[in-house]
């Protein structure tokens, strides 16, 4: 297993110089987990054209999942040992081993890697299919490791974020956080509240046709991504970047009349009536469907670049809201401004600065003992350029590398040691209009985040991952990908 290419980098790898474990044309996988099992199988099948029969008995199975206890010196490498796994390849056999269902995906997906680039190719191709002989165990460094996708200035259908859910979950990401509203756009269907999805989703920036998800929809989202052991937080922001709500109803402007779409990319223009009983009626109403609609712990509600309401009004509108996402049974998550108002057990702060040092939102959050979740801005925002020739993007936070998504601790980020949950790598779409401009700005840079959220800091290095990285390159050809081909990887 010496210079295997896996990513993110696992916590501890054991060669066993010499064994090499080949898949054989008549072999059996025998699982505990017929989900892991089916997963695995089905990513091998078309590739090897082997039938791969998942079983749950078999005397000599070629490869075992075993859900159990894997060794104990998981506890060690990670504050999360239920999420990790253990993998022993021989030559005559490969065992996975998972405390949970989530360790055993996540090893499947390192075993994937282990198998020569080409079985990512949809059609039979030749093999041998050998594994390097050795043992690997892994589990990661943080609970939450998160990508997001603001699918209100451009919208993308669901079958766009069926594909980005299955290629976190390569890489053992496990969030998928929607941007559902803001001033271009809303996306979630509301029966109380039926003109968001017909006035406010009805377009997006630049014009066209936007849209909206039914239920029905985002229903078969959460659930694909359930199967994959992503969660789906929804987010709803407020009080500002609300635009498209304001336009669907009169009654939530503080004048009464209902603006425009709005086509543009300005932000801080919009604000919800605070002072008006709608507006908290209209909150509960649409906080409990999209509730209802994922079963996730988590329910984010905005609170950024609300320039248009008063810090008091800004205030007192957070006070009644975030009760409201308790009450659901949620836990409040929002941009880390909402750190200057009253705090709700166990919220989370999602931090998008860029400075130095903490600004004085952030710092409220702290003093309050409320949880992080990373995402600087000059670090993880996926839609800031590569460099000044990239086609599409911003740089308002500058030119962000592969080699800047990686360099970084999230552990020393912040100063004080604050009470870090994960790390969220946010994709805006002001100039992302395609899956092929998401692509383009994603990959190779997600799988950098996905090794500074999993992998302990201790085992990772530039210039191995670069290596690693390099060989992800055929993988992604393999499955279509349009990557950035950054010049600071040696590509295979």
């Amino acid at each position: 297993m010496n210079g295997i290419a896996v990513v993110p980098v696992p916590a501890r790898v054991e060669p066993a110089p010499g064994v090499t474990f080949t898949l054989p044309p008549r072999a059996v996988i025998r699982s505990d987990s017929a989900a892991a099992g089916e997963a695995l199988a089905t990513a091998l099948r078309p590739a090897t054209g082997f039938a791969l029969p998942v079983v749950e008995r078999h005397t000599e199975p070629d490869i075992e999942l075993r859900l159990g206890e894997p060794d104990p010196a998981l506890a060690d490498i990670s504050e999360a040992p239920e999420s990790g796994y253990e993998i022993v390849v021989e030559s005559g056999r490969v065992v996975v081993r998972g405390r949970t269902e989530a360790g055993l995906f996540h090893g499947v997906q390192t075993l994937l890697q282990l198998f020569p680039s080409a079985v990512d190719s949809g059609t039979v191709q030749h093999g041998p299919w050998t594994v390097p002989g050795g043992r690997i165990l892994d589990a990661p460094r943080y609970a939450y490791r998160g990508a997001m996708l603001d699918v209100s200035r451009h919208f993308f259908g669901v079958d766009a974020l069926i594909r980005l859910v299955d290629e976190l979950s390569r890489y053992k990401l496990n969030v998928l956080h929607l941007h559902l509203s803001d001033d271009q756009g809303w996306r979630i269907a509301v029966d109380a509240w039926p003109r968001l999805a017909t006035v406010g989703g009805a377009t997006q920036v630049g014009g066209g046709a936007g849209g909206c998800y039914t239920k029905a929809e985002f229903a078969a989202l959460v659930a694909h991504a359930a199967a994959r052991h992503v969660t789906i937080v929804p987010e709803i922001d407020m009080p500002g970047h609300t635009n498209a709500a304001l336009s669907a109803y009169a009654q939530l402007n503080a004048d009464g009349v209902a603006p425009g779409a709005y086509t543009g990319v300005d932000v801080g223009f919009s604000t919800l009536a605070v002072d008006r009983e709608v507006t908290y009626d209209f909150v509960r109403d649409v906080l409990a469907e999209v509730t209802a609609l994922t079963p996730g712990p988590y329910l984010h509600i905005g609170g950024d670049e609300a320039k248009s309401t008063s810090t008091e009004d800004y205030l007192a509108f957070m006070g009644r809201v975030q009760p409201m996402v308790t009450a659901l049974g949620k836990t409040v998550v929002g941009w880390h401004q909402i750190g200057s108002a009253r705090r709700e057990p166990g919220r989370i702060v999602q931090y998008w600065g860029h400075e130095p040092e903490p600004d004085e939102d952030l710092r409220a959050a702290l003093a309050a003992g409320d949880r992080v979740l990373l995402s600087p801005a000059d670090r993880v925002y996926l839609d800031m350029k590569y460099d000044a020739g990239t086609r599409i993007g911003v740089d308002w936070a500058g030119h962000i590398t592969t080699r800047t998504a990686y360099d970084w601790d999230p552990g020393t980020l912040l100063p004080g040691r604050p009470d870090v949950i994960g790390v969220e790598a946010p994709l805006w779409t002001e100039t992302v209009a395609t899956v092929a401009d998401i692509d383009l700005l994603t990959f190779p840079r997600l799988a950098a985040v996905a090794e500074v959220a999993w992998s302990p800091q201790a085992a990772r290095d530039w210039t191995s991952f670069r290596s690693r990285l390099a060989a992800q390159g055929p993988r992604w050809t393999l499955r279509g990908i349009g990557f950035h081909p950054d010049p600071e990887i040696p590509w295979v």
